[in-house]
This record gives C-alpha cells, structure tokens and sequence, in this order.
C-alpha cells in the first residue's frame, strides 16, 4: 500500500514541498499560508487603526492641561509648553492625506525636551497624556544604549519597546509617544570627539538622529541583537512624538556664565538683578543644551525646551493631597481593602516632606517614605481583627521611620 502524502489543505502543496506543515483535526496548513494569512490580518488591524485615528477627538491645549491639572501640581510653564505640543502634533498627523498632497505646506513634527531636576514629574507628565489620548506609550531609558555593535542595547529596542506596547500594531505603534528618559547621560564626554570612540555619549546621539527625524526603520519584533536571518518590522518613526527629559546636573553653572551673574563693577547691568538665581533652569535656552554636550543635530530635533521648576515644601505637600491619585488616597484605599480608616495628621504630613527634601528626592521620595513608616502597619493590621482605626501622627510616623532601614540613606 503506498505511503499516504500529507497536503496543505489551502494551496496543495506537499509535506516535501513545504518547510512546516502544521496538522489540525482533519486538515493542513504549511508555512507559506501562514505568512499569507498573517499579512491579511496585519492589513486588516492597519485599517482598523486608521479608522480609530480618524475617530481620534484632539483634545485643545486648554482641555489637555485641565487634564494634567488633576496629576500634577505645580509646573505651570512645562503643562502649557507640553499641552500645545501634543495638540500641534495630533493635529498635524490628523490631516487627511488628500489634503496633505493638494496642499504644498508640509508640517514638521516638534520633539520635546524637559530640563528638571529628579522627582519634579517629567515621566508622570508625558504618560498622563499618552493615557489621556489612549495611543501607545513607552519609556526607554537612554543610560543603557550604545552605539550597534558593543555591549548595550541599540536604540533601534526603543522602538521594540513601543510595538510591545502597541501589540504589535504597527500602524498604532507609528502614532504613538516615546518618552526617553535620561537624556543627559549620553551627553558628549569631550569637547574632542576625535580623542577616543564615545560609543554610549555621542555614539547614540548620532544613532538617535534618524529615529528623530523621522524615518523607515527596520526593528527587531521582540529587541534584542539583528542578525541577517532574523525577521524584522518596518516602523515609520515620522509621526511619532518624542517626548526627553534629563536632570542635566551642572548645567545651571553653564546657564549662569551666558548670564553673566558673577559680574560685578562699574558695568554691571541692572537687568542680571532680576535673575533668580536658585531656579537658573528657567533660563535655559538650546545652546546651553549644546554646551552641555548634546551635538547640535540633537539639539535641532528637539525644539521645543521646556523646564520644571524645583519642588517647594508648599508644592510638595499639596502632591501629598491633591492630585486625583495622590499618596494619601492611595495608602487610604490600600487600609480600606482591609477595614480600617487610616488618617494622616498636618503634622505627619509636614514630616513626609521635611525628609523627602533632606533625602534630595523630590516627589518620588514621598512614596519610599511613607512606605517605610507604614510598613509595621501594612504587616500587622491584615490579621488583626480589633483595629479598625489608625490615626498616623508625627510622632508616630518619626518612630516608625527611624526604625526603617530607608532612615540610614540620608543624602549628605
């Protein structure tokens, strides 16, 4: 009796013919159907996208910052600098093609730089908006790329990193938000850039520009290193906005030598007597950034600067209370899952913030101290049935943070 051939039950072709026949109940399928079949749904997510686009209600700048007024306190000047960012750029690529082609203006799409010391709310600010406009949002972390070729990540994983987000959907994926975060450590480390090879400063700045700008770029679907028999994906980075921030330490020393705020003598000029001089960053301008050892093709892809200014104690108080998902409704909710009301007194509040300032941690600090005085509380009260009630004073939330072992990592 002849050996029975097994045949792809879609085209025909042979179990010799074909690379992988999969086998189902009571058909076949080889490789070459499977690609076909992938395509048509990738085809067909693609028009879904674009009708969602097309669907996509842009919110006003003034509606946008409404929106961030709930997350963020403070910060006014980033917020509007921000707001109308967002706005320009969905409403630029919200412009239906027939249109763009009869139309000879050609609109160019405007990154963002957000200069602010660590904890001030550069992160939190950019995934307020991707969430608020419902698109892909990812953050990648500028600190770990290099140049293709060396130890590192290359930044073509930022991108890979957005598809995830995105579920690989390469049409959300290319109208999405990518926020980088650490900006300035890939800061040129020499006024030389001949001395020696900066492979993870001005290396990846120069790996940067072509994702900036706005290009095809080939990426791996799930990161990592390309080699010529991997698959890849073709993502068009011209519609997506580039959100960078970066604590740029020393860079107001920069700032205060364009000012000239050390002059003294018969020239002085009165105008250097306005100049705050414990918020310098509000003067930054792009040749400070320049300075500093972003090249200048960087800088030009990135133009719209803005600054948050340092967190006061009024400021960071009010984050404690404010905002819609502030640390006290948070802790609040966390108790109540477990019958008991928490409170927290003006005082203990004041103590959150007095630390979280000698900690040099700015908001983010708020959330490791409050943890590290309710963390006997968070243990013990899920198993204890009589106390329904806990009241977090001064006192006793001095008490429980110099117990912690988070007391010990003062900032000198």
């Amino acid at each position: 009796m002849p050996k029975k051939i097994d045949n792809c039950s879609f085209c025909g072709r042979s179990r010799t013919d074909a690379k992988i026949l999969i086998a189902g109940r009571e058909a076949f399928i080889c490789d070459e159907c499977i690609g076909q079949a992938q395509n048509i749904l990738r085809e067909e997510f693609s028009i879904e996208s674009e009708k969602k686009l097309s669907d996509l209600k842009i919110k006003k700048p003034f509606e946008i910052k409404e929106h961030l007024d709930k997350y963020i306190i403070g910060q006014e000047e980033a917020k509007r600098v921000l707001s109308v960012a967002v706005y320009n750029h969905y409403k630029r690529i919200s412009i239906p093609a027939n249109k763009a082609k009869s139309d000879d203006v050609e609109i160019d799409k405007s990154n963002i730089i957000l200069v602010g010391e660590t904890g001030t709310g550069k992160t939190l600010m950019a995934r307020t908006i991707a969430k608020m406009l419902d698109v892909p949002f990812c953050i990648a972390d500028a600190t770990i790329l290099t140049e293709a070729g060396y130890v590192g990540e290359d930044v073509e994983s930022i991108l890979s990193r957005l598809l995830q987000a995105a579920d690989y959907n390469v049409a959300a994926a290319e109208r999405g938000i990518i926020f980088i975060d650490e900006i300035d450590k890939i800061a040129r480390k020499s006024d030389n850039p001949s001395i020696t090879r900066d492979v993870s400063g001005e290396g990846v700045q120069q790996a940067l520009l072509k994702l900036l700008e706005g290009s095809v770029v080939n990426v791996p679907p799930y990161g990592g290193r390309k080699h010529p028999e991997q698959k890849m994906i073709q993502v068009n980075t011209q519609d997506i906005l580039f959100v960078t921030g970066g604590a740029f330490q020393g860079i107001d020393k920069i700032i205060a030598s364009r000012l000239r705020t050390n002059i003294i003598g018969y020239n002085f000029n009165k105008e250097i007597e306005k100049i705050n001089k414990d918020n310098l960053l509000q003067y930054i301008s792009p040749s400070d950034l320049r300075m500093y050892g972003l090249i200048p093709e960087i800088v030009g892809r990135l133009p719209v600067v803005s600054f948050l200014h340092p967190l006061t104690k009024e400021t960071l108080k009010r984050i404690l209370t404010e905002p819609k998902n502030s640390l006290v409704k948070q802790f609040t909710r966390l108790f109540e899952m477990d019958d008991v009301k928490i409170s927290f007194d003006d005082k203990a509040l004041d103590f959150f913030v007095d630390t979280s300032i000698d900690f040099k941690l700015g908001a983010r600090g708020l959330r490791s101290i409050i943890e590290a005085t309710l963390t006997d509380a968070m243990f013990e009260l899920p198993s204890d049935n009589k106390t329904k009630e806990l009241k977090i004073t001064q006192a006793y939330a001095q008490k429980k943070f110099d117990k912690s072992a988070a007391s010990k990592l003062k900032v000198a």
